[in-house]
């Protein structure tokens, strides 16, 4: 994904303690499991919500980038064992959130058919404690290191 690297590359901005601001044009997270055009899709949230009814699995997720501990949620309808779920998620880093959402997944004894990532920092643990678990984890775009000093962004091949 060349053009997901350049656009990165050009809008993303190198932090301290291995953090990346990228623009608001790279921003996704949902939960597949229900329909959207043949394709399932369920998104979870990271709060309470008027727009939440009936019983909910929760679960709670640390944020690195926001540095505070968020209840993640779906409800219970939209998750069935008969289910099998693709999750798709902005950013892998440490994985805290990711785990989060597979812990939803156990919660629902739904079947998780893999994982994508758009970005994928590659030199930190998450991606590779998920494949090691055994999940398939496929990242549009990986980054093996990141310079705060320069703002150099080296991409894994």
């Amino acid at each position: 994904m060349k053009l997901l690297e350049e656009r990165i590359v050009a809008d993303g901005e190198v932090k301290a303690d291995g953090v990346l601001k990228v623009g608001s044009g790279i921003g996704i997270a949902c939960i597949a499991a229900r329909h959207f055009n043949n394709a399932p899709v369920v998104f979870a949230k990271k709060a309470k919500s008027i727009n939440l009814t009936g019983d909910q699995y929760m679960t709670k997720v640390q944020s690195f980038t926001h540095g505070k501990v968020f209840d993640v949620i779906v409800e219970k309808r939209l998750l069935t064992p008969q289910d099998h779920v693709l999750i798709i998620d902005d950013f892998m880093a440490m994985g805290a959130a990711m785990n989060g959402l597979l812990e939803l997944c156990e919660q629902a004894n739904v079947t998780v058919e893999g994982i994508g990532i758009a970005i994928e920092k590659g030199f930190q643990p998450g991606g590779k404690q998920l494949r090691e678990r055994g999940y398939q984890v496929e990242s549009l775009a990986i980054i093996e290191s990141m310079d705060p000093e320069t703002g150099t962004i080296t991409f894994r091949s």
